[in-house]
């Protein structure tokens, strides 16, 4: 059975772990104006949020 001959400091082990952790934020179309937001977060653009406004956004 293979085991390792000295015990991997703490900083390797965060080295190893740490290249999977970040990923990109995922950003979905807003049903309503279209643009780009993150989920769970009312549309800065439009003020909706799950088909209903939230937001009172002004018209530029």
């Amino acid at each position: 059975m293979a085991v390792p001959k000295r015990r991997s400091s703490k900083s390797r082990q965060k080295k190893r772990r740490g290249a999977n952790r970040w990923s990109a934020p995922v950003l979905k179309d807003c049903p309503e104006c279209g643009s780009k937001v993150p989920s769970h977060i009312a549309c800065p653009s439009c003020g909706y949020y799950r088909d209903r406004q939230v937001l009172d956004v002004e018209a530029l």
